[in-house]
């Protein structure tokens, strides 16, 4: 198992950050797919057509979002925190990703850094 942190930097509000990855309308807008998402915690989430499932553990609005990430049969949980930070040219985005197996390693950082924070930026920019 691997971990990952990395911090991106997007031209956006932090309140807006948070609406784009937390609404499914909003989500479904920057990524062109369909998206189940709800901030209640415990839910259950799916994104680009299921390619990335879980459940929804923590919020806290316009700051936080804690998840865990489904890979198969794994025996400790795949947590995936987002902290919001303002910054002068929008929001500094906290990614820490723990416990990524060996194997979807190098897919899961390409992921993070092209489909998904990657298009978030484009979409903001």
């Amino acid at each position: 198992m691997k971990d990952f942190k990395k911090y991106y930097l997007i031209s956006a509000l932090p309140e807006e950050i948070y609406l784009a990855l937390t609404l499914p309308a909003t989500l479904e807008l920057w990524t062109g797919e369909p998206a189940e998402m709800s901030i209640e915690q415990g839910s259950e989430f799916s994104l680009w057509n299921g390619s990335i499932a879980g459940k929804n553990l923590e919020f806290v609005q316009d700051k936080k979002i804690v998840q865990q990430w489904y890979f198969g049969e794994q025996a400790a949980a795949s947590i995936v925190m987002i902290n919001l930070h303002p910054h002068r040219q929008g929001t500094s985005v906290e990614l820490t990703h723990t416990n990524i197996p060996d194997e979807d390693y190098s897919d899961i950082v390409q992921g993070w850094n092209e489909s998904y924070f990657g298009s978030l930026q484009e979409f903001y920019s």
